[in-house]
């Protein structure tokens, strides 16, 4: 997400911080160019203009222009603005009511409704250890209700048991009366979408709402429908009134306008954002995070979020002391590489790393260097005998071949992979010699090889 305005404003900050001192022309300049690439990111036109107005009467300011890092300080009003935007601070659902605790999740056919609603309640379950039942109330769409029950067996979540030819608000009603009875601590409601808005589909949330009288009613939005999903969001707080909105398919939204706009046209907070297909693919929405990504400055706290989520403690100890005695091989290799398919891919990772700059990150692009090339090594380093894997030096070209085959890859495709293992060595050194102190100064563009480049690249991108 935030792909293209990452890379735009990169550019457009990175001549500004290169330009040592400041103009008012050169700040209204880069602001022209944040003006353009806001809206290519597909930000509401209000938006963008309430946006720009704040940030340039900040930087234009003699404080600004006659400070020593001018170019920082524009970066900084800008972030501020950003997050102001966003939300400023992260808002947790509202469950803190006399149980049990019911949410209402609305929006469009095809939004991800019935799968957010699933998510949702598993990380209730297992993050918040609330005892949570779902309901569907989509009598609309066939197979509707029992997809969320094969979900809710997928999630460890129970759900309400299907009773034919019931209606939205006799099943709402049925559901908060099974929660009070069984001592949940939420109930979930999932309502029926339509194609597009209509009264008929107002009409019944409406009546759900006042039959259940939910503590958050949430909408659901693709953020793939970009200005789509900030109109839908104006239409149903307007009727209904929402109280948060739940963000799908933001891993395949490179623009990120919907989320932009979705605060500054709506008043209601971006509370989660779906950013996968799976069930534990969903993450708590974080104004300062989300801008300190969207200027390149990475987000670390996620990142130990995410790490602390799926390490294996006892494996992540053991790896240390490997490291620790200089004995990492092939098999710790392919340990984390599946760490990172756990923490969502290599590209995930990469945009909350800080200190890497928007060069390197073309590197990264260029060098094709995705979740599928992890998956192609993992498949090579499932080639090897466990012989080759902890002594690497072993395999030379007629083994080189057998694992090609074995792998469906190229003999060059594994001289790729024992090369990258020899970087990662001597990165891992690298960490050791660094220490706490050397890796809070230096970032994690200290531990890429001289020159900044990439694993396997040279100082200017080039091959070695």
């Amino acid at each position: 997400m935030f792909d293209s305005l990452q890379d735009r404003l990169g550019d457009v900050f990175g001549k500004l911080t290169r330009r040592g001192a400041l103009s008012e022309s050169d700040v209204t300049a880069a602001l022209r160019e944040v003006r353009l690439a806001l809206l290519e990111a597909d930000v509401a036109l209000p938006v963008v203009k309430d946006f720009i107005n704040g940030v340039k009467e900040k930087a234009v300011g003699a404080e600004v222009l006659r400070s020593v890092t001018p170019g920082q300080q524009v970066i900084k009003i800008v972030h501020d603005h950003l997050v102001e935007m966003l939300g400023a601070e992260a808002v947790p659902l509202a469950l803190d009511v006399t149980p049990p605790a019911v949410v209402m999740l609305v929006g469009l056919q095809g939004s991800g409704k019935t799968t957010s609603c699933a998510k949702i309640s598993r990380r209730l379950v297992e993050r918040g250890k609330k005892k949570v039942m779902m309901a569907s109330l989509d009598v609309q769409r066939p197979a509707a209700q029992e997809q969320l029950r094969v979900l809710g067996e997928q999630a460890g979540v129970r759900t309400l048991p299907i009773v034919r030819g019931e209606t939205p608000v006799k099943i709402a009603k049925r559901a908060l009366q099974m929660g009070a009875l069984e001592g949940f601590d939420v109930v979930m409601l999932d309502t029926a979408g339509r194609l597009a808005i209509d009264e008929e589909l107002m009409a019944e949330v409406a009546a759900v709402r006042d039959a259940a009288k939910p503590s958050e009613t949430l909408l659901v939005a693709d953020a793939m429908t970009g200005q789509d999903a900030v109109n839908v969001a104006g239409a149903f707080h307007e009727k209904i009134g929402l109280s948060g909105i739940v963000l799908t398919r933001v891993d395949g939204d490179a623009r990120g306008g919907a989320a932009l706009s979705m605060r500054a046209v709506t008043g209601c907070p971006i509370k989660l954002l779906g950013v996968g297909e799976k069930l534990d693919q969903l993450e708590d929405f974080h104004p300062s995070r989300v801008a300190s990504r969207i200027l390149g400055m990475g987000d670390v706290v996620s990142l130990v979020e995410k790490a602390q989520e799926t390490l294996e403690a006892d494996e992540a100890e053991k790896l240390a002391k490997k490291i620790q005695k200089g004995k990492f091989d092939l098999n710790d290799m392919a340990t984390q590489l599946k760490q990172m398919q756990k923490m969502g891919g290599l590209s995930s990772l990469m945009g909350m790393l800080p200190g890497l700059s928007n060069a390197q990150m073309q590197q990264v692009k260029k060098a094709k260097m995705d979740d599928g090339m992890v998956k192609r090594q993992l498949a090579m380093l499932s080639s090897m005998t466990d012989k080759e894997r902890q002594r690497p030096e072993l395999i030379k070209a007629s083994r080189k071949q057998r694992i090609a085959r074995g792998s469906g890859t190229s003999v060059q495709d594994v001289n790729k992979l024992l090369k990258q293992f020899t970087e990662a060595s001597k990165m891992m050194k690298k960490v050791n010699k660094l220490g706490k102190k050397g890796m809070m100064r230096g970032g994690m563009a200290g531990l890429l090889p001289s020159g900044g480049g990439m694993p396997g690249f040279g100082p200017k991108g080039g091959r070695r």
